[in-house]
């Protein structure tokens, strides 16, 4: 397999500079999405068995098109076009998931995300993870902190910080973040072997944003995922002071598999003092 593309490393000011509008690309393509009629779209099937809408598609266009724009020196690696695309990746590069939560938003729940991330030298740098239908933006920039914001047709809120929270003493009640679609029994395994778990269930990476806030203390995916599933939420929680792992404990780096760009397992952690092998 041939390396994918390689651009310079991108650094914290010229990610910062980026943030303002890639916030509003990802808002363009939200609204995309919101356009499209879920009960008349067409439904498809990708090689994976996962489905593909007329709205996947119609935000990938807009983040494409953006980007290109924006920062047409750095690679993007979107899931939508990942035929097109071969790991590893190296210095600086965009990951993209254009609707994440497909079923959810097939099946008309509000819990799917735009996510989109800025990976440099194999870290999630910046990530912006927006629900469309709840109107919710959680986004990061990694050293610089967390914040949340909300957004309607006229505009966006100001934004809010947020930050992750302690985890709670051994035995207290505490709050592990769990898939609405996608659950699995070693996760489950995982939760249970702590006592005193409360279950949030929530579709998509609103589990990170909600992770990055402050309102559960652990997500744990002990299946495998994708890698656009997982960097701009990754991001976000970094950036509002948690970590991400791999089952090992070690932080999980990106576009560096030879093979794929699936992400065997991790675990977001919004306290990095409570991280543990499995």
């Amino acid at each position: 397999m041939t390396s994918g593309p390689i651009a310079g490393t991108i650094g914290v000011e010229a990610a910062a500079a980026l943030m303002a509008p890639l916030t509003e690309l990802v808002v363009e393509a939200a609204h995309a999405i919101l356009a499209v009629n879920r009960r008349a779209m067409a439904v498809s099937d990708k090689s994976d068995g996962s489905p593909v809408t007329e709205a996947d598609l119609a935000a990938d266009r807009v983040i494409a098109d953006g980007l290109a724009r924006l920062a047409p020196e750095i690679p993007a690696l979107s899931e939508e076009r990942v035929a097109s695309c071969s790991a590893p990746f190296k210095g600086s590069f965009f990951l993209i998931d254009p609707l994440d939560g497909t079923k959810e938003f097939v099946a008309g729940r509000g819990e799917f995300t735009v996510n989109l991330a800025l990976v440099s030298d194999a870290s999630p740098l910046l990530g912006i993870v927006c629900a469309p239908a709840i109107g919710l933006i959680w986004r990061g920039l990694v050293g610089r902190g967390a914040d949340r914001l909300s957004f309607t047709e006229a505009g966006l809120s100001e934004a809010v910080p947020i930050r992750t929270r302690p985890m709670p003493d051994p035995g207290a009640p505490w709050v592990a973040a769990v898939s609405r679609s996608h659950g699995d029994a070693r996760s489950e395994a995982f939760i249970s072997s702590r006592p005193g778990a409360e279950r949030l269930a929530l579709g998509s990476a609103v589990k990170f944003g909600r992770l990055a806030e402050g309102l559960a203390d652990i997500y744990p995916r002990l299946g495998p995922t994708s890698e656009w599933d997982v960097a701009a939420g990754h991001a976000v929680v970094v950036a509002a002071g948690g970590t991400v792992t791999s089952e090992a404990g070690v932080p999980l780096r990106y576009g560096e598999r030879g093979d794929s760009f699936i992400v065997p397992s991790f675990i977001a952690w919004g306290d990095p003092a409570a991280v543990r092998p499995v």
